[in-house]
């Protein structure tokens, strides 16, 4: 059922003030590593603790899987649809959004990440140390090249440029595998010799190396013209939640180096964070 505009920002306006309450209410998918799973071991779900214990309250998930709809079916989602008064949503932050991200109100950063170039180790490619000697190999040893290809983003945009899609071996960005996300199925395909290499996320990449953290070359992409490889990762809240917006920039402040410890752990490479000029009185 279709919920009237105007039943759904009474109801965005009434939570928006719900900011001391007794839940910590975090939309997760269920099978996410590292960002989050059911057992809580993603550092999405470390952060959402350390959170929740900050502010004394319950910590409760609505779990679902993250794909399309995602926001619409969690953060914007009532816990009783067909309840036209109720005033409870499933669930109240979103962590992991790309700062600047249009469908929701988001926090300032936490982290600050890249895209890498991840080489397994002995298979040929060991004296690749930068994304250029790649991009510059003889085109007798191009042929040779077992590189992952994603439907979308920079690392195809980046064998674009540099002519070698024909060498690109293609992948779902969203997989739609109840068993395995991006990460796990990559992590497979490697081991498995499906392919020798990755531009990934440095997220992802970060948790492939922390199974095997002596299995992979790990090279940085830097963005250039035309290819964006960094980005900085907020949390998100329902659009005119502004206290829990403000609650949440205070918590990341306090918790910076507790975030930064955790990052660390799960091998994520971190670039400095870059916070925009402060507004004038």
């Amino acid at each position: 059922m279709k919920i009237p505009s105007a039943i759904l920002s009474m109801a965005l306006s009434v939570t928006a003030t719900a900011t001391h309450a007794d839940k910590f209410k975090v939309c997760a998918d269920p099978l996410n590593p590292p960002y989050s799973d059911k057992t809580q071991a993603g550092f999405e779900n470390k952060i959402a603790a350390l959170f929740a214990n900050a502010l004394g309250q319950e910590l409760e998930y609505f779990w679902l899987p993250q794909r399309i709809g995602f926001l619409r079916n969690s953060l914007n989602a009532f816990t009783d649809e067909n309840a036209v008064d109720s005033k409870e949503f499933k669930c109240d932050v979103v962590m992991g959004m790309p700062e600047g991200s249009d469908m929701l109100l988001t926090t300032q950063p936490y982290y600050h990440s890249t895209y890498v170039l991840l080489i397994a180790k002995g298979r040929g490619w060991d004296n690749i140390q930068t994304a250029q000697q790649l991009a510059e190999l003889p085109l007798v040893q191009q042929a040779k090249l077992k590189i992952a290809m994603f439907d979308r983003g920079p690392g195809t945009d980046w064998l674009q440029k540099h002519d070698l899609l024909d060498q690109g071996i293609p992948y779902q960005s969203m997989t739609g595998d109840s068993q395995h996300n991006v990460a796990m199925q990559i992590e497979n395909d490697l081991k498995a010799k499906k392919i020798d290499m990755v531009m990934l996320w440095g997220v992802f990449a970060g948790h492939i190396i922390s199974q095997h953290p002596n299995d992979y070359h790990v090279i940085e992409m830097h963005s250039e013209s035309g290819i964006k490889f960094d980005y900085q990762m907020t949390m998100g809240v329902r659009r005119g939640d502004k206290a829990r917006q403000e609650m949440l920039n205070k918590l990341i402040n306090e918790k910076s180096s507790d975030i930064a410890i955790l990052l660390e752990q799960y091998h994520i490479p971190l670039l400095p964070i870059t916070l925009p000029p402060a507004k004038k009185e």
